[in-house]
């Protein structure tokens, strides 16, 4: 049954996607049947792009802004966009995406299911840059074939569509204050509740990619949440399955000692302008073994 009606919800932080919203704008205009509000909120942006973005937004049919003058993370500020929502169907979209199909929005008004989730196509960038080199790598397990074998481990909140409804019932946890994970345990809570998330390939670009440090600053923060989170996302992190599957208390010991010795060199070389994916892998191993209370229950 095609949907009708559509709120498109876009939590900012540090990026501008006023390009975005036009090219939103251009193509629900062109749908004469669908109702439709654009509504993007900024979490308390540093970088200042935001300054005229109120009154840029604001001209355009549909749209509002708002800003929020704390930062509320990454769950609870998309928990607030769908309490804010006037329609049915929410659509949710990274700030930092682009859309590259010019029927986008309509793919998704004519396909079936409650969750529905259309992936993302990575974009060409600098190959010294950390995360384009990365996410280059996993570049396979973003087709939608791919992602139905596994439908719930490999949904993400850049570009998915559901009805309000089941997000009002099953919102973001909003524990999770650092970056990181709040996608993958609403994944698991959708499969608790046997709802199904519908795969499709209806792709926004990634072609926004942070520069090294910052990549693996945000990396370190998402491992910190998953040692947090850990009776929470058991079964649904490949590192967390490799490391609570290392029962040799003397290879644990060791794999602390190296990142202690060499984890430096590591994070210079991953920071630097030509960044092994394999010492990335390494690098984070070490890391989540070195966290407190990973030294405490692995």
């Amino acid at each position: 049954m095609k949907k009708n009606s559509l709120s498109i919800l876009i939590p900012i932080y540090n990026g501008d996607c006023l390009s975005m919203i036009k090219e939103l704008c251009h193509q629900a205009t062109s749908l004469p049947e669908l109702e439709y509000e654009i509504l993007a909120v900024d979490d308390a942006s540093t970088d200042g792009r935001q300054s005229k973005s109120p009154e840029l937004i604001g001209s355009l049919p549909h749209c509002r802004f708002m800003a929020l003058e704390e930062n509320i993370g990454r769950a609870r500020i998309r928990n607030l966009m769908a309490s804010l929502a006037r329609y049915e169907w929410l659509l949710f979209l990274d700030c930092d995406m682009t859309i590259i199909s010019a029927d986008f929005l309509e793919r998704y008004l004519n396909t079936d299911g409650d969750v529905v989730y259309g992936g993302y196509k990575v974009g060409e960038a600098e190959s010294s840059n950390l995360r384009y080199r990365y996410e280059k790598s996993c570049e396979q397990q973003h087709t939608a074939e791919e992602r139905r074998k596994r439908p719930y481990q490999h949904f993400h909140t850049c570009n998915f569509l559901v009805r309000r409804d089941i997000m009002q019932a099953h919102p973001f946890d909003e524990q999770f204050l650092r970056y990181g994970y709040e996608d993958v345990l609403f994944g698991r809570r959708l499969r608790e509740a046997g709802i199904a998330i519908t795969h499709i390939a209806n792709p926004t670009g990634f072609y926004t990619f942070e520069d090294n440090a910052h990549f693996v600053s945000k990396t370190e923060e998402g491992l910190q949440t998953l040692n947090d989170k850990r009776e929470l996302l058991r079964g649904y992190s490949r590192l967390l399955t490799i490391a609570e599957g290392i029962h040799i208390g003397a290879v644990k010991v060791l794999i602390r000692l190296t990142h202690r010795l060499f984890g430096g060199l590591e994070r210079k070389n991953l920071c630097g302008r030509n960044p092994s994916l394999k010492v990335f892998k390494y690098y984070k191993l070490g890391y989540f073994f070195t966290l407190t209370k990973s030294n405490e229950q692995l």
